[in-house]
């Protein structure tokens, strides 16, 4: 279902692009008779590609980066300026760069896995950005966060990006985001963080095993021995196999 929902998202952003590009002037001049101005100032893609092939290129950009036309190239639309080959944003350059990036990254991956060219899966803007212009890790965005409000702002910015986000995915929800945001945390001495991602991550993770591991650490630590126990009985209840859950139960029991 998600291969068939970005098909039809890269066909819509196509026919978009397709019509902006129709409206769109030339910076030359106006609109050849019989059709749409030729497509110009191709740099890294082929200079003989055809339009179709470009607005197809052009469309998968935009899905992966879940951004417009005009995020790279100048389309202000009607009564406004519209060069669709002019250089004047960063973005432009940037994304030329990164193509470069990806071709040459493709180019050495057969090697770098040991598989024949055919067997390489190849790597293109949506594997690292998922959606998002700026492809930055939900754990970095939440650390920024916390740098001047602490934990309680890093869980503000995680929920306020999963209210917006989730469940795409454009960043990681999931139980380990909240789990290495506490072993930041712990690592830099601030425990009772630490122990609030942890608690934090329940709320979305009620059955987290490890979550509840971690608690049970950190409580210990800090003199806690009942709610360690506690937490760790959690963990075993949950997960029954857990050796090593248990073993450290019995070892607080004793």
């Amino acid at each position: 279902m998600k291969r068939i929902a970005f098909a039809v998202a890269g066909l819509l952003l196509t026919a978009s692009f397709v019509s902006a590009q129709a409206q769109a002037a030339p910076a030359g001049g106006g609109q050849r008779a019989g059709g749409p101005p030729p497509i110009t100032n191709l740099q890294i893609l082929p200079k003989d590609s055809s339009r179709e092939q470009v607005l197809t290129t052009m469309a998968a950009f935009t899905a992966a980066l879940g951004v417009n036309c005009n995020y790279c190239h100048v389309q202000e639309g009607r009564g406004g300026r519209n060069d669709m080959a002019a250089d004047d944003k960063p973005t432009k350059k940037a994304a030329r760069g990164m193509m470069l990036l990806v071709r040459e990254i493709n180019t050495k991956l057969p090697e770098a896995v040991g598989k024949g060219a055919d067997a390489t899966t190849r790597v293109g803007c949506a594997t690292c950005h998922r959606g998002v212009p700026i492809p930055k890790q939900m754990t970095d965005i939440m650390t920024e966060a916390a740098a001047s409000g602490g934990a309680a702002a890093g869980i503000a910015k995680f929920k306020e990006f999963r209210d917006k986000f989730y469940p795409g995915q454009s960043y990681d929800f999931g139980e380990t985001t909240m789990l290495m945001m506490s072993q930041r945390a712990n690592t830099a001495g601030k425990v009772d963080d630490a122990l609030a991602y942890l608690q934090a991550n329940l709320e979305y993770h009620p059955k987290s095993v490890r979550t509840y591991a971690g608690i049970a650490q950190i409580k210990n630590a800090k003199g806690d021995k009942a709610g360690a126990i506690a937490a760790l009985e959690k963990a075993v209840e949950l997960d029954p196999n857990n050796a090593q859950a248990k073993a450290q139960l019995e070892a607080l029991k004793k």
